[in-house]
């Protein structure tokens, strides 16, 4: 599967009963993004299995890979997945003019999200955009199932549709860049984050030999035992997409950390939303690569892979 940007290795090696659960791939500075430029097949997938797995038009994979209908897949196949636009929200918007921006159903945006009303948003915050977006493109050429077909809209309001899009698109893409340049975050920090859970370290920070890396701490608990949220900060990411980790949440901290829980049995919360320090967010559990109850604790400044201890008290 080929990835972008920056990736950091998984190794889920056994050691004993506990697993050095290697380091969680971090894809920019704003956000998460696990959606890969393609995919390989494996038994069991879809098309619709594929396109709800990563949040992606299943008309789009369908036009991306050229495929025609009884749309068959084989085991191994390599399929490239649709791009999708996002949006970093900036100070004073809303959803429904950042939809009014991108001539999309605010309805979309929420689902594609996990939003729910009253749709508060956070500066800096990253939005996907619905598939449609990028088929604005396609209108103006008749090709395609976009929402924005000629047939229902002129040339003219297509292209300015496209014109609109493009400009906004390339205005907070440039924004990003610029602030992530900006922000250069330090290894030092003045709060400490608060323990996630309580137990005992069984798999320590670094090196452990033969290559291998552990970019957090594995911390035994009891099954069922609370996680907690080791600073105020937003869900940046929760689910169980990342192979070896389990159920998994990211958040982002204001200050540019960010901390990740791993192999969580239950999560009790979702993309983008703000939660408080040491409040609930998951319980230990021992999915992914593990075999035994337990919680995979990182701290990342910037993308930078610190050591968790230094920052617990």
């Amino acid at each position: 599967m080929k990835k972008s940007l920056i990736v950091f290795l998984m190794l889920p090696l056994l050691t004993g009963c506990y697993a050095i659960s290697g380091g969680i791939p971090l894809y920019d500075s704003y956000g998460f993004n696990y959606t890969p430029q393609s995919v390989v097949v494996q038994k069991g997938d879809t098309l619709y299995k594929l396109s709800q797995r990563y949040k992606v038009s299943l008309n789009g994979i369908i036009e991306k890979n050229n495929l025609q209908a009884p749309y068959s897949l084989n085991i191994g196949q390599v399929l490239y997945l649709p791009t999708t636009q996002k949006h970093v929200v900036q100070k004073g918007e809303t959803l429904y003019g950042i939809s009014q921006k991108y001539n999309v159903n605010i309805s979309a945006i929420s689902k594609l999200n996990s939003l729910d009303a009253p749709y508060s948003l956070n500066v800096g915050q990253i939005l996907e955009l619905p598939s449609s977006v990028e088929n604005i493109k396609q209108a103006s050429s008749g090709g395609g199932s976009s929402r924005f077909s000629t047939s229902k809209i002129s040339s003219k309001k297509v292209a300015s549709a496209q014109n609109k899009t493009k400009s906004a698109v390339s205005k907070n893409t440039k924004q990003a860049s610029s602030s992530a340049k900006r922000k250069n975050v330090s290894t030092y920090r003045k709060t400490k984050f608060v323990w996630p859970v309580n137990g005992s370290v069984v798999s320590n920070f670094g090196f452990v030999g033969k290559g291998r890396k552990n970019d957090g701490i594995n911390i035994k608990a009891a099954l069922g035992t609370n996680i907690k949220a080791a600073d105020k900060g937003v869900v940046a990411y929760a689910g169980n997409e990342l192979k070896g980790f389990g159920n998994l949440v990211l958040i982002k901290h204001s200050d540019g950390y960010i901390t990740a829980y791993a192999h969580a049995d239950k999560i009790y919360v979702k993309k983008g939303q703000t939660v408080l320090r040491g409040e609930k967010i998951a319980t230990v559990g021992k999915t992914g690569s593990v075999n035994t109850p337990q919680l995979h604790f990182e701290v990342r400044a910037g993308k930078r892979a610190v050591n968790p201890r230094q920052y617990l008290p």
